[in-house]
């Protein structure tokens, strides 16, 4: 199976592409704008080093968010606008997800997933061995009780876990304030290629709803 993966959450723009029987290729460009103009070029140049027209594509992996709100858009928005082009299959990626499976460790499997939402929250969703434990939580990041209920019942203290991710450095007294922000896309790769059909059209995950409204009051989607 010939798998592209496309993130724009973040403070780059970036894609992955898995060939059978081929090491992955991986591109990416720090940059806070402009993927809206970078994102097909990218895939366009990955493809062609590869000796691929997109057409040879089964499936297109695309993360959803928590990050940026137009990078997200962007991202989400071309992997949709592609996989109904060439008649791919498409899969949405947390990057919560993400930062957990790319964070596990021997000494510490539990790992607690942090976005920095801005105005003083933060999305938060505990993992075990890469798997989520509870659903995504917003919480006020000066809250101590939100962050005991984050932490969960059978993990009442950061000392038994691993924080990671872009709002890592928001708990204070973490025992690991290394920011894991930015996702790996080998894991991401991977994380679609072990995907189970069948698959919904991806739609971002925002960690607020957002402040733009369409024409009748409604949410962007």
């Amino acid at each position: 199976m010939n798998l592209l993966v496309v993130d724009t959450t973040g403070p780059a723009c970036s894609v992955a592409l898995r060939v059978p029987g081929r090491a992955d290729r991986v591109r990416s460009e720090d940059m806070v704008r402009g993927q809206a103009e970078r994102l097909a070029p990218m895939v366009s140049e990955i493809l062609a080093e590869a000796g691929l027209v997109p057409q040879k594509i089964d499936r297109i992996g695309v993360t959803t968010g928590p990050g940026s709100f137009a990078g997200t858009r962007v991202g989400v928005a071309f992997a949709r606008g592609l996989a109904l082009a060439i008649n791919a299959e498409i899969t949405g990626l947390s990057n919560l997800e993400c930062w957990a499976r790319q964070s596990v460790s021997e000494e510490s499997r539990t790992v607690l997933a942090i976005h920095d939402a801005r105005r003083g929250e933060a999305v938060v969703q505990l993992f075990e061995n890469g798997i989520a434990q509870d659903l995504p939580k917003l919480i006020p990041v000066e809250d101590p009780g939100a962050w005991l209920v984050a932490f969960g019942e059978s993990h009442p203290e950061a000392s038994a876990m691993t924080l990671a991710g872009s709002g890592a450095y928001l708990f204070p007294a973490g025992p690991d304030q290394q920011n894991k922000f930015r996702t790996d896309l080998t894991v991401l790769v991977d994380m679609a290629a072990s995907a189970s059909p069948p698959f919904a059209p991806p739609r971002p995950f925002y960690a607020r709803p957002p402040d733009a409204k369409l024409p009748g009051g409604q949410e962007l989607a």
